[in-house]
Formats: C-alpha cells, structure tokens, sequence
C-alpha cells in the first residue's frame, strides 16, 4: 500500500521541475507556465471532496481499481498536449484522478487495530512523502534527457502496473454507508459542524500545506535563475533531500500511538516557521536551501501524520468522509499556496516568498494556540 501510494501521489508534482521546459516549448512565461502546478492540486481537491466520500459507499478495491485506470487516461492526455490549455485541462483531470492515496489511507486503518493505527498510517505516509519528494528528481532527470512530455507518458505506464498490483494484491473491503449520494456529500458538512478536532486539525493543515506548495512551486524559479542556473535535472535532486526526512514518518506516527500526536502537531508548526527563517537567509546559499528542505518537510510529516491520525480516530465508520473534508481543505491550502507563493514571486521574489510564508506559520500557531487554550478552559470548567 505504501508503495502504490508514493507513485500515484508522484503524478501531482512531476510537472513541478518541468516548469521552465513547458514554458520554452509553449512560449509562455515560467509563471504562467507554473499555473499547471496548482490547477494539479485544486484537481486534487476537488476529487478529494466528490470522490473520496464514495469509499464509505462503494466497495473500496473497486473504486481504487477504476480511478486508477482513470489516471492512466489523464496522463496520457498531458503527455500528447497540442497547446497549453490543453495541458492546464489534463493536469486538473490528473489531480482528480490521482486521488487513490485518500483511498488507500482509509482502506489500511479499517484493517489495522487502534493500538497500531498511527504507525500503519506512518509507513503508509513515508511512502507517500517519498513518492512526493522524489517525482521531482525522476521527472527532473527525464524531462532534461528526454524532455518532459517522456515523463508524462512513464508515469502513465506506472499507473497502468499499479493498477494489476492492486487487482491482484489489495483485499476487498465493504462500506457500511447505506444513504444516498446526496446525503453522503451533506454529511461532510455535518462533520465540519460537530466535529471541533476535525475543524482544528484541518485549518492547521491548510496553512501548513499552503507553506509546502508555495514553496516547492517557487523554488523552481529560484533554482533556474540567477545565481544558480540549475537545469531541470539538478533542481530535481532537491527531492533527495527532501525525501531523507520522510524516513521520521514512522516515528511520528508511533509518538500519536503514544497519545502525543497534538503535542507532535505543535512541534511541526515550530520547525516550518524555522525553515523559512532558514531559506530567507538562503536566497544564494545550496546548503542553506538543503537544510530548510530537510526541516520543512519533517515538520510537514509532523503536522500532517499526527492530524491524521487524530482525524481518524473520531468515527471509524466515517472515515472516508472525515478524510474528506481534512485532505480537501489541506490540498486546496497547497493549490492557493502555489498561487500564493507565484504572486509573492513576482512582487518581490524569494524574500517575498519566505516571509510571506511565514506570515501563514504564525496563522497556523495561532490556531494551535487558540485551540489549546479553549481546550484547558473547558477541561477546567468540567473539573469545577
């Protein structure tokens, strides 16, 4: 599952170091040429908020197994693009269809026990982590050796070899929602009322994803221009960095078995609010932005798999729907986030960037302090 997971969750950031050679061959600007990066991630979202509810209806294997093959399609469609808009057009679809992680995710805590939940969840994730931070160095190698519209077409055949894996290795596993579609979607919104951990945690995800997609969609940028001058290739190898933090995903998973998983939240915030100190002072410094990658991501894993992990542990049989609403948000915070970090990019480059970012990690604490402190509140009046 945690292999199946990184390679389909890659298909939304190969285009991310393909930026600038989309660019040269439309004969667009790299900006404009970035907007494919976000119209991935709102994809994403929107597949998260219609489709993913359907795993709490649908027999799972089945659903994975047809969005799946579904990917493979929208693949295929970007890698024969004629024009641009017909690429923005194939990486909304590929963001949709790309939703299988979502899916999975909910199918491994059904199977696993409570005791060992956050640690099934933290494996899965670092392979997600790893499937995320290392798409970048792939496609930035292919799309430099055989230019980028190779990468598109490998990652179809990926997805096509995952969908035989999964038909022949996945269990079936059967929903327990017996209502309509229609009152599956409504009930999103019931959660998002009743549920203040839910609420907490995915605000505080939003802000956070926010940070990694401007981020990661800037540095591009960043990386091609002066003083660095990097090719698509060797701006990949950043994921590299990137990825030797996801080894700690299995480790904050075990913390939240441990019952510490807020407290692993707060932690998180803390060390991507340093990251950004760290990049700020970076702006021509490889080290330093290595550094910063290796802090950014693990305070991600430390947000994320802990919120996660809270989040499932509210409704077992609401799983699907509560991971709705908490991936929705938190990839629609990485979609206005890459927008966000291109706006910033071009007002005022990559100081702009790094301290707008951190503007969005003094949210993301606040929320964490302000939901503490209501907690203790409410804890003390119930004591009294």
């Amino acid at each position: 599952m945690a292999v199946c997971t990184g390679l389909i969750v890659a298909n939304l950031y190969y285009c991310q170091p393909l930026i600038v050679l989309i660019a040269n061959e439309f004969k667009i600007p790299e900006a404009s040429a970035g907007t494919i990066t976000y119209l991935t991630q709102a994809g994403y979202a929107i597949g998260l908020f219609f489709m993913v509810p359907l795993g709490d209806k649908l027999e799972r294997k089945k659903q994975i197994l047809i969005t799946t093959f579904a990917s493979v399609i929208a693949l295929l469609i970007a890698a024969t693009a004629k024009s641009f808009l017909i690429l923005q057009i194939a990486s909304l679809l590929i963001g949709i269809t790309s939703i299988v992680p979502q899916l999975i995710l909910p199918l491994a805590a059904s199977l696993s026990t409570p005791e060992q939940r956050g640690k099934v969840i933290g494996t899965i994730m670092s392979g997600l982590l790893v499937g995320i931070l290392l798409s970048r160095t792939l496609s930035g190698f292919i799309g430099e050796v055989l230019g980028w519209r190779s990468m598109f077409y490998i990652a179809a055949g990926i997805c096509l070899l995952i969908f035989f894996v999964i038909q022949s290795k996945f269990p079936v596993n059967k929903p327990q929602f017996q209502g309509t579609y229609g009152q599956l979607i409504q009930s999103l919104f019931t959660l998002i009322k009743t549920q203040p951990v839910l609420r907490e945690a995915t605000a505080i995800n939003v802000f956070s994803f926010a940070q990694f997609g401007a981020f990661w969609t800037t540095m591009v940028l960043l990386l091609s221009g002066e003083p660095f001058h990097f090719n698509s290739a060797t701006i990949g190898l950043f994921g590299i960095v990137g990825a030797s933090g996801a080894l700690a995903a299995p480790l904050v998973g075990k913390i939240g078995d441990k019952g510490n998983s807020r407290i692993a939240v707060g932690y998180g915030c803390l060390l991507i609010l340093i990251s950004f100190l760290i990049f700020y002072f970076s702006i021509e410094s490889v080290i330093g932005i290595a550094i910063g990658i290796v802090f950014i991501d693990i305070g991600i894993q430390g947000v994320h798999i802990s919120n996660q992990t809270r989040v499932y542990s509210l409704l077992p049989e609401a799983r699907n729907r509560l991971n709705t609403v908490f991936m929705s948000f938190s990839f629609l915070g990485t979609a206005a986030g890459s927008a966000y970090g291109l706006l910033l990019w071009k007002l005022g480059g990559w100081h702009a960037v790094t301290i707008g970012c951190m503007v969005l990690s003094a949210l993301s604490l606040t929320v964490y302090g302000l939901t503490y402190k209501s907690k203790s509140k409410k804890q003390k009046a119930q004591i009294d």
